[in-house]
């Protein structure tokens, strides 16, 4: 456990001083990657998740496929927000200050941004979301306006339910020594959070604006079968506000509180 932790700590040192250029390409490159996989999962079990009786199923299957987004991030390379969280672990040991780490944050953070949108918007223009007699647009919606119904506290504990396992997923994978390894390690703390339907910042950065994007097309309003109200709630303001700010808060505590701190203080003057 100690040396996971020093792994971990050590990746945020490098982080924290990486240049301008790499934290941003690579930040908008996982934006993608996380995206790609959100697509697909929505693709995967878009049938399922229509019915409530087989919602559990649906978000089942689209755990399968989401884990695609974060294997090719630690397999080819990305820079996610919600793994950086960790970086609270050396910030707290005093190896990186306050300003390297929230200059990371940041820049990853718009870099994921604009490389989940880009996604969110070349889905949009493909045509994909005619789907099933335009039943794919319609859920794409539903999925949307229902992140942007939640509470404050509803966002933000589920913002920390999924960072706890995302960055549990991390943690676990910097112990695997090959890459079927790091795969498994991977894939079920994150099919986890998704068959458990938590909140992660980064796969709301599609979701949400795929889904207003969505909004222009009626067709694919009309298959979303939505009350006015609720299509009302669908919007930028409240993508900004009511879902994506409390989710980030929630993913910062869960992966940088209860884990990369959790961690830190349980193997504090321990060898083990």
């Amino acid at each position: 456990m100690h040396e996971t932790a020093q792994t971990i700590s050590d990746i945020g040192v490098t982080k924290a001083s990486a240049p301008f250029r790499h934290l941003f390409v690579l930040g908008i490159l996982a934006g993608a990657y996380i995206s790609l996989a959100s697509s697909a999962s929505t693709m995967a079990a878009f049938n399922l998740l229509t019915d409530p009786a087989a919602l559990g199923y649906g978000r089942c299957l689209a755990g399968v496929i989401f884990p695609v987004g974060l294997i090719l991030i630690a397999l080819a390379g990305g820079e996610l927000f919600t793994g950086n969280t960790m970086m609270l672990l050396p910030l707290t040991q005093r190896k990186i200050g306050l300003a390297g780490l929230l200059r990371n944050w940041y820049i990853v953070y718009v870099g994921n941004f604009l490389g989940a949108v880009f996604v969110a918007w070349l889905v949009y223009c493909s045509g994909q979301l005619n789907v099933g007699n335009h039943l794919l647009g319609g859920v794409t919606i539903r999925i949307a306006a229902f992140k942007c119904s939640l509470t404050f506290s509803e966002a933000f504990a589920l913002g920390i339910l999924c960072n706890w396992l995302v960055c549990l997923a991390v943690w676990i994978a910097a112990l695997a020594k090959d890459i079927p390894g790091k795969v498994l390690a991977v894939f079920f703390p994150v099919w986890v959070f998704v068959t458990a339907g938590f909140e992660h910042s980064i796969a709301n950065m599609y979701f949400i604006p795929v889904g207003l994007l969505a909004k222009l097309n009626p067709n694919w309003v009309e298959a979303a079968q939505l009350s006015s109200e609720a299509l009302a709630s669908l919007t930028w303001t409240n993508f900004f506000v009511v879902n994506l700010f409390p989710v980030t808060l929630g993913n910062i505590v869960g992966g940088g509180v209860f884990v990369a701190l959790a961690y830190g203080y349980a193997i504090k003057g321990n060898r083990t």
